[in-house]
């Protein structure tokens, strides 16, 4: 097992990553119904994802549905594997 992993660790991206660790694999949610269920501005999960994508735990997808544009987040296996690894690190701290 290793360490705390600081990209996950920061609040609003553990915030976001347990999210989407709660769906089913492959399963999708859009930006704006993740930004409620934060109550994160569009501003700071679009900058949180962002980190979060660069490191490849999450897939973004843009399309468009009944011609409106839709951001679509998704958690890589990388992604997951990341999660739980950080989840096992804090509760081997926590005893």
């Amino acid at each position: 097992m290793t360490g705390l992993n600081s990209t996950i660790h920061q609040p609003a991206r553990l915030q976001i990553m347990a999210s989407l660790v709660a769906l089913e694999n492959g399963a999708q949610m859009d930006f704006s119904s993740l930004g409620k269920l934060l109550k994160l501005t569009d501003g700071n999960l679009g900058a949180h994802l962002q980190t979060l994508e660069e490191a490849g735990y999450i897939k973004i997808e843009k399309k468009f549905v009944e011609r409106k544009p839709r951001t679509l987040i998704s958690l890589t296996r990388k992604g997951r594997y990341e999660f739980e690894e950080h989840v096992a690190a804090l509760k081997q701290i926590l005893g």
